[in-house]
């Protein structure tokens, strides 16, 4: 992610906040994140050296409640992309009225040329270090990129052996035998798809009539995809970081998701048990895939990839943000204006958050759930939420994220003015 997102993201709050008239003083709490922390991570190597990885922690805001937010080991970390996501976390949970702020954090790493045990280590020690920062009630890590179950294990463990006390609350995403959430490994897929299924109700679709391209085919672009296939949507086009394939007859997503882990490549295949067939289809790549003439697009993969660079060729009736941050915010009026609708990353990702926060609650009374139930919890909020947004966008003339974000400053106005603002300490009123 480029250290201008964060840059990026600041505008669109100002931009957004002014427009919806929000209260200057929640506007300016927004551009300043609450704290960040930046460390230094000494992790013995498997060869007995000792390397330090750059480590950060930022609780952005919590008016709503205690920060929540995953954790990322990617090579291109930095502080900018940190405090962003964060930002982003904070407008994501009181958009879905989740009673958290936002936080995020990160290591400067390649996780990929660490062994198993360096990467226990190096797990271990950013809790050791951020320590006087997490905890159930103040900031509640979760995976994110290059993260996964197991390392949230690892994290939750060192700070119950720190804490002395079982804390299975202080850390959401972790394996299902650690008090991990059943749902959880396909909420931010299933979040995006439950928010298509309210286009559909609004729309009236037949699904064998939408075409659907998928720029990313990692765990939020897969099960997305999945769950689209499954309804009867025609997936047209799918791409991973190497590039993608395009078929308007559409294709089989668990034949290509099952060839992808076999080979490490999207390849168009039908498979019947364990014999697969290559298809007809054309080779694209991630860029083609952006400006094919598709009913929904969903980038779920990096940042920035619609900019003014692009965004005169994107033909898609609907952009439904799966990814954090994939269109820039000097072309939302564009695409506006264009009458092409984005459903915008703080509601259309949110599914992987409620679920933590399912996981955080279900923690905190000793009680699991099954899945029918955290299904069912997740389909009320999210249906209530993208409601909420599209009425706001429909009855103010505005655009989903547009309302999104207004409908998030409102609450979280609401909160700061619970404490007084200017206009209450200057008021006469008694």
């Amino acid at each position: 992610m480029s250290e201008q997102i964060y840059d990026d993201a600041l505008a669109r709050v100002r931009e957004v906040g002014e427009s919806a008239g929000v209260n200057a003083e929640v506007i300016e709490s927004l551009m300043h994140p609450m704290r960040t922390m930046i460390a230094s991570l000494p992790v013995r190597m498997d060869d007995g050296s000792t390397e330090y990885f750059t480590a950060y922690r930022c609780r952005y805001n919590n008016a709503l409640g205690p920060t929540k937010g995953g954790i990322r080991f990617h090579p291109e970390v930095n502080q900018p992309e940190v405090q962003a996501l964060a930002l982003w976390m904070t407008i994501k949970c009181a958009v879905v009225g989740l009673p958290y702020g936002g936080g995020k954090g990160g290591v400067t790493v390649d996780p990929k040329k660490l062994s198993r045990m360096e990467l226990e280590r190096l797990s271990r020690s950013y809790v050791r270090q951020m320590a006087d920062i997490i905890s159930p009630d103040r900031d509640i890590p979760a995976p994110d990129v290059y993260t996964n179950e197991r390392i949230m294990g690892w994290m939750m463990d060192e700070y119950e052996h720190i804490t002395r006390q079982k804390s299975p609350g202080v850390i959401t995403g972790k394996p299902i035998s650690l008090g991990g959430s059943l749902g959880r490994d396909d909420a931010t897929g299933r979040g995006a798809y439950l928010c298509i299924l309210e286009l559909e109700k609004q729309h009236g679709w037949n699904p064998s009539d939408i075409k659907v391209a998928v720029q990313g085919f990692g765990n939020g672009g897969y099960h997305a995809a999945r769950l689209l296939h499954e309804r009867g949507y025609k997936i047209v086009a799918i791409s991973d970081s190497r590039g993608g394939i395009h078929s308007d007859t559409g294709f089989d997503v668990p034949s290509v998701y099952e060839e992808k882990q076999r080979s490490r490549q999207v390849k168009a295949v039908y498979c019947s048990q364990s014999v697969c067939e290559q298809v007809e289809h054309t080779t694209i790549t991630n860029e083609e895939l952006l400006e094919l003439d598709v009913d929904i697009l969903i980038p779920a993969a990096l940042d920035g990839v619609i900019g003014k660079h692009n965004v005169d060729n994107i033909k898609a009736n609907y952009i439904v943000e799966v990814a954090n941050g994939p269109v820039l915010s000097d072309v939302d009026a564009i695409l506006h204006q264009r009458n092409i609708h984005v459903v915008p990353d703080v509601l259309a990702n949110a599914g992987g958050v409620t679920v933590s926060y399912f996981e955080w609650v279900q923690n905190r009374s000793g009680y699991a759930w099954d899945l029918p139930t955290v299904h069912q919890r997740l389909g009320d909020i999210m249906s209530k939420s993208f409601n909420e947004v599209w009425e706001l966008a429909q009855s103010e003339n505005r655009s989903m994220r547009n309302a999104a974000y207004t409908l998030a400053f409102r609450r979280i106005g609401e909160a700061v003015s619970a404490h007084g603002t200017r206009d209450y300490f200057n008021s006469s009123d008694a």
